[in-house]
């Protein structure tokens, strides 16, 4: 058996409402949003006592990100909000865009920290940004 894709990435937030915006603002599409709990949801993810709002959002190509805000038990701070991309662990979404220029201005205007702009070789340019709490987006634009 192999892998046939991949359906979604989690982000823990907590504010939910604000990194909705920035994705949305970005491309991405709500998909639909819920509150979970009770015992399955506990059993599934090994934690008791759950509560959690969901917004799954889904790039033009079905690529999803999961937003959850965790009510109960209260999600966990593991390590500053701006920490940089070298930080153990997963530390940015890239997505593939067209006029990296608009874009990055774009969300700058909704809130977001350039980072930093390359361009690699003749092949992209390329930026990072940082969006609500800390969450580093890559922009990627295909030259040629």
């Amino acid at each position: 058996m192999t892998v046939k894709r991949m359906d979604n990435i989690l982000i823990v937030v907590d504010d939910l409402e604000a990194v909705k915006a920035f994705f949305l603002e970005l491309g991405l599409k709500l998909e639909g949003q819920t509150t979970v709990d009770g015992p399955a949801v506990g059993s599934l993810i090994g934690l008791g006592d759950v509560r959690a709002t969901l917004a799954m959002l889904r790039t033009p190509d079905g690529q999803g990100i999961e937003l959850d805000k965790f009510h109960t038990p209260d999600a966990v701070r593991f390590g500053p909000v701006d920490a940089p991309v070298n930080t153990l662990g997963l530390r940015r979404i890239m997505f593939a865009v067209d006029g990296i220029d608009a874009v990055v201005a774009r969300m700058q205007a909704h809130g977001a920290e350039l980072i930093g702009q390359m361009q690699y070789g003749e092949a992209y340019r390329l930026a990072y940004i940082r969006g609500p709490e800390g969450i580093i987006v890559g922009l990627a634009e295909q030259l040629g």
